[in-house]
């Protein structure tokens, strides 16, 4: 299979739309619908059954802020500085400061439109952080901005917004985008899998070859095609090139349409790929909350981090920094089992004896737990800023220390972020930063707007679909 097919050597198009956005995920809906609503004929090609993609397997959750009404309602106060302040910050190295821009001075409308398409938001908060609402609330921290070192760069505010439903929100999230786009009339081809971009000698993007029941056909796209493919996390090969350190995790968030062929399909046109070695990372063993008091350790029995922050920024610091090699400390009075069933690798009446039995450099976690007993004590993590009401003394033996390794197997969850450089609008830029003509890309198929720091869990939702709104506001603008 070809990523790309020259016009000339296409006989006849077997159809002609304005607008061709191939995959149905939240930035292929998302796309669709603006496109459709600025005038375009749109059609969506889609390689599953159905649409929802990845992102009908998320939470749900959507990171918008700057003073929406739940915001409001739940008594936040939030604005677009104040948002683009803690998005920079938290999304450096790297941070795309023209896109972290827009998308804070279009949040609030950007909500709005999501209630426009019917998807519901409850005025509520709920005060279980990092994790979307197992109630039917809205508003949570998502991305510790309530933790050092954040905390002190912007003012904390919460912006992880659910869909009013109870447990998990991206099946239901998904369920209504699907039905907004059919509402609009816009027709969606399944079971399609896209083979190759129509490219004329001119390098102008002029369609895609598609494939459904084994028969190949020739789509002309008169003002643009848009890729909203989902990522590569599912793709081992590709992982393995471009993301080592993130292919070792042990849980892949994503389809089998995560498989970067539109990655691949916009490097073939001559866009370039960046950030192609980053992803999310989320260590789900300090949820519930609680379970922050514990202490996280790596092999020489040291902290890394504040344990109270957002479980994605533990697990990027520990899989990028730490290798993927964690331990979780509790003693008797902060034990519990907790999201994944915390089950202890070893048990110990004395640090001593854990430091022996868990095979820590001499002294280490002796050292470690003095260190930050002490700190705990005196109500101050002087090493990490770690919130007073999670920094307890452990000093109730026996101790548990929890094997999260993620070479034993345990459970580090990833997608990749990295994908197709483009501009604030959604087209495709070449290394030198020109577009490629008529050839635009969103969702995780464009790499996300933050850099090296995600930003926490609603990021990519809500960069899929902001920038997807865009892209198909842009392509359509298209003559």
């Amino acid at each position: 299979m070809t990523s790309i097919r020259r016009l000339r050597e296409i006989p006849r198009f077997d159809r002609e739309v304005d607008v061709l956005v191939m995959g149905l995920g939240m930035a292929g809906a998302s796309v669709a619908l603006e496109a459709k609503a600025a005038g375009a004929d749109v059609l969506v090609v889609e390689r599953g059954g159905a649409g929802g993609g990845a992102s009908a397997l998320s939470g749900g959750l959507i990171y918008m802020g700057g003073g929406t009404p739940v915001q409001k309602a739940a008594g936040f106060e939030d604005s677009e500085e104040n948002m683009f302040k803690f998005l920079m910050a938290v999304s450096s190295p790297g941070a795309d400061e023209e896109k972290i821009r827009a998308y804070c001075e279009g949040s609030v409308e950007h909500f709005h439109w999501f209630e426009k398409q019917g998807v519901p938001f409850k005025r509520s908060f709920y005060d279980e952080p990092g994790l979307e609402p197992r109630t039917d609330d809205c508003l949570v921290y998502t991305s510790g901005e309530d933790c050092a070192p954040w905390n002190t760069i912007a003012v904390p505010a919460p912006r992880g917004h659910k869909a009013q439903v109870v447990q998990k929100g991206g099946p239901y999230l998904m369920k209504l985008m699907l039905e907004a786009v059919g509402r609009e009339g816009i027709p969606v081809q399944t079971d399609t899998r896209g083979e190759a971009l129509v490219v004329g000698d001119d390098g102008v993007v002029a369609g895609l070859v598609v494939k459904c029941a084994g028969q190949e056909h020739a789509i002309r796209a008169r003002r643009g095609v848009v890729l909203a493919a989902g990522g590569f996390i599912m793709n081992h090969e590709m992982c393995r090139q471009h993301a080592p350190v993130l292919d070792k995790v042990t849980d892949r968030n994503g389809t089998p349409g995560d498989d970067g062929f539109g990655i691949r399909v916009g490097q073939a046109a001559g866009g370039t790929a960046i950030r192609m070695h980053l992803g999310e990372v989320a260590l789900p063993y300090t949820i519930p909350n609680q379970l922050a008091k514990g202490v996280y350790l790596n092999t020489k029995g040291r902290r890394f981090i504040n344990e109270d922050t957002y479980h994605g920024h533990i697990g990027i610091a520990g899989l990028y920094h730490e290798q993927g090699e964690l331990y979780l400390l509790l003693d008797d009075a902060t034990f519990r089992r907790g999201l994944v069933g915390l089950q202890p690798g070893w048990v110990a009446e004395t640090f001593e004896e854990l430091e022996v039995e868990a095979g820590f450099p001499q002294g280490s976690l002796v050292a470690t737990m003095a260190t930050y007993n002490r700190d705990a004590a005196a109500g101050v993590d002087t090493l990490f800023g770690k919130r007073r009401e999670r920094l307890v003394p452990l000093v109730t033996p026996p101790y548990a220390l929890v094997d999260c390794r993620v070479s034993q197997g345990a459970i580090w969850s990833g997608f990749t972020i990295g994908g197709l450089r483009t501009s604030v609008d959604g087209e495709v830029l070449d290394f030198d930063g020109q577009t490629i003509p008529r050839l635009f890309a969103a969702g995780r198929t464009a790499a996300i707007f933050s850099g090296h720091g995600y930003a926490g869990s609603g990021a990519s939702l809500g960069d899929a679909s902001f920038f997807g709104r865009r892209a198909g506001r842009a392509v359509a603008r298209l003559s």
